[in-house]
């Protein structure tokens, strides 16, 4: 797998034997419909396997991403396909955590997102989990978005907590659902 796009273009990245990789084509699509929002974005990888997406946004000049993946195998690959971004020292955090219990810590640091990418296991209802737990938890910015990629056969809520779905893609049987945080919603992300 190489990285699509920006300052590590064409470099490749190795994948765990053990997970599913996003094609490329799907990986490209997704990133053109949120290229204005990834440089400078706070980006949260979650399930994130081996650190496609969010090195594809580092790439993309992402300020920061954090990678959580509850795989030592996974985490370990992370840490080797970073090695050619300079600044993942400082740009870069690993946490080898289930992705609700992810989420929680990271409430409970104050920490928000601009971006979130979502990308469990299929037919294991750990997307529908997932996005419930982001709805509830106050880890989104106000202008932040989450991609939820899925099995056609996982349906995923339309609203969950401060989530409204606004855009949905198909390719094949893989699809890409995108949130956006409620306007109506009262809450706003303590990190603004």
């Amino acid at each position: 797998m190489r990285i699509i796009a920006g300052q590590y273009r064409g470099r490749t990245i190795s994948m765990p034997g053990s997970i599913r990789p996003t094609q490329d084509r799907v990986r490209e699509a997704i990133f053109n419909v949120i290229k204005e929002v990834v440089p400078g974005a706070l980006v949260l990888d979650l399930f994130a396997g081996s650190g496609a997406f969010g090195i594809e946004a580092l790439s993309r000049d992402a300020q920061s991403v954090v990678f959580v993946d509850n795989n030592i195998k996974c985490i370990r690959i992370i840490r080797e396909n970073l090695s050619f971004v300079e600044e993942a020292p400082q740009k870069t955090q690993l946490l080898k955590l289930e992705a609700v219990k992810a989420i929680e810590r990271l409430e409970k640091q104050i920490q928000a997102f601009d971006l979130v990418f979502l990308d469990p296991p299929y037919y294991k209802g750990l997307a529908r989990n997932s996005l419930i737990k982001i709805g509830a938890c106050d880890i989104l910015k106000t202008s932040g978005f989450v991609i939820a990629e899925h099995s056609k056969k996982d349906e995923l809520p339309r609203e969950t907590g401060v989530l409204r779905l606004f855009k949905e893609k198909r390719y094949g049987d893989t699809v890409v659902s995108f949130y956006n945080r409620s306007q109506v919603s009262g809450r706003r992300s303590q990190a603004e």
